[in-house]
């Protein structure tokens, strides 16, 4: 695993992420905000108020939707898999926006409990709609069975808030995922959920790895297959919702990172797991901080940079599928 140029595109990503935006902040700037606050600089309020939530949000969901990618694409043995495209991400809107609007909901934290049984719910589903609980999930059954529920969840969620009259700004964010409200997400808390997706991931990562051979032979290895889908789907709906809760529904990020972190950790389950996580949270403050300046003051939503990217990552993957895996 190349370890020193991962750490160094993070830490990059982070301090544009601290630095670049419609106020520019030097790297002195920021130092002094963080080390000498003063409450009357724009500067110092704009770092602690603005850009370190962007930044923590960032990483929290970001890893989160690298974990959950890498996971989904374990899992299925689909390259095509990913949290958005497959309706996991619209799941958990879904839930969070029915939740909070229809039923008068206003605590952050019960607002954020409903992303991950919205989110578990939709992983259960897209995966028994597209074969997995047979054990023959094509990547374009798969597919179709994501997309054919992320447009139904998307609808419904477009439904519900199209009937409120302050929705404008709640629409986009639940639509196209953004950071602009990090200050406003239970940060700290779904970033504990993540590391126990994370952790929960890497215990059961040999396993799928096992499960990936076929399920007679995972047998014979002593995996239960029922259990290690179980497992693998609760490590996609935790880091999903908790991405979900902080940022939004984000697309494309769990299917660009697992083809690039295949790249630099191998196939080793595990340590693809921890440069996804990286690597995912790296591309989310990337693309948040493009859409910052692209066309300033304006904002282009992380969720729609991601879609850009990623919607040529999907085309140029859906490409190379070998015809007898189109099932």
């Amino acid at each position: 695993m190349r370890t020193l140029p991962l750490l160094a595109l993070v830490a990059a990503a982070a301090a544009l992420s601290l630095g670049v935006g419609v106020r520019p902040l030097s790297p002195g700037n920021v130092w002094q905000a963080l080390t000498a606050f003063d409450a009357t600089d724009a500067d110092h309020v704009t770092l602690l108020a603005l850009r370190l939530p962007r930044l923590a949000a960032g990483l929290v969901a970001g890893a989160a939707l690298g974990i959950a990618g890498t996971m989904m694409q374990a899992l299925t043995r689909n390259p095509l898999a990913d949290p958005g495209l497959l309706g996991v991400n619209a799941g958990a809107a879904c839930a969070i926006v029915a939740g909070g609007l229809m039923l008068g909901l206003r605590d952050e934290g019960a607002m954020a409990a409903l992303a991950f049984p919205g989110a578990a719910l939709a992983s259960v589903a897209v995966f028994a709609l597209g074969g997995g609980l047979r054990g023959d999930a094509g990547p374009v059954r798969l597919t179709l069975a994501g997309a054919a529920l992320n447009a139904l969840l998307l609808s419904v969620v477009s439904a519900i808030l199209l009937i409120r009259q302050e929705t404008l700004d709640v629409f986009r964010f639940w639509v196209a995922g953004s950071l602009t409200q990090a200050a406003e997400r239970p940060l700290a808390g779904m970033a504990l959920v993540v590391a126990a997706a994370g952790g929960l991931a890497l215990a059961v990562a040999p396993a799928v790895e096992a499960l990936s051979l076929g399920a007679a032979l995972a047998r014979g290895l002593g995996v239960r297959p029922g259990r290690v889908q179980a497992a693998a789907l609760a490590v996609v709906a935790l880091a999903t919702g908790a991405a979900v809760t902080v940022a939004g529904p984000i697309a494309f990020l769990g299917l660009m990172v697992p083809p690039l972190a295949r790249r630099l950790a191998g196939h080793a389950l595990r340590a693809e797991l921890l440069v996804s996580a990286a690597m995912g949270a790296a591309i989310l403050l990337l693309a948040d901080t493009a859409g910052r300046v692209l066309i300033a003051p304006a904002e282009v939503r992380a969720g729609v940079m991601t879609a850009l990217i990623g919607g040529p990552v999907f085309i140029l993957i859906a490409r190379r599928i070998r015809p007898g895996a189109m099932a």
